[in-house]
């Protein structure tokens, strides 16, 4: 249980309410985060806004998202983005135990250079961002356009933000979640 009340939908301000349940139905099973988020409806209106934005968007391929936020969530043990995400990489081709291994990439049967460059990438972004090379975006230009590059590395980072905040409130896993993890 988390450790706030959760705020439901009706309780919001109506100009949140659209992205709230949009949120919450559309972009996955994350109900129980958007209502906890719904404490500060800004929030919600833009950071799960601009989460919604993005997806619609589609600059960066659905895969490499993905990839990228699963890679934070198992880097940061975050067991209810693993659980959310997981499945959504199903979707892009991986099996759950390609998944599951996933931070041991330089071999892994399932990634093509390119996955293997973003997990490589993600890696550093989270451990080390003070210490990437510029070779790295060297690689990352072969494959990116700088537009993907910074939705990417955006992508990154506000996925540790996620996990931090997920796991410091106990955000639990809604149950369409869990099949998976």
């Amino acid at each position: 249980m988390a450790r706030v009340s959760d705020i439901p939908p009706e309780k919001v301000p109506a100009d949140v309410r659209d992205i709230y349940l949009k949120f919450a139905n559309g972009y996955g099973p994350f109900r129980n985060q958007v209502g906890v988020f719904a404490h500060v409806p800004s929030a919600v209106k833009h950071l799960m806004g601009m989460l919604l934005e993005l997806r619609e968007q589609k600059n960066v391929p659905f895969r490499y998202i993905e990839l990228a936020i699963v890679v934070v969530s198992k880097l940061n043990e975050c067991h209810y983005c693993v659980a959310h995400h997981k499945p959504l990489l199903m979707v892009e081709g991986l099996t759950p135990e390609g998944i599951d291994r996933v931070l041991d990439f330089a071999n892994h049967p399932e990634l093509d250079e390119v996955d293997k460059l973003v997990v490589e990438y993600t890696i550093q972004v989270i451990n080390t961002p003070q210490r990437i090379r510029d070779q790295m975006f060297e690689r990352l230009r072969q494959h990116f356009s700088e537009a993907q590059i910074v939705e990417l590395t955006l992508r990154i980072a506000l996925c540790g933000f996620f996990n931090r905040f997920n796991d410091a409130l106990m955000i639990d896993a809604e149950a369409e979640a869990l099949t998976y993890s």
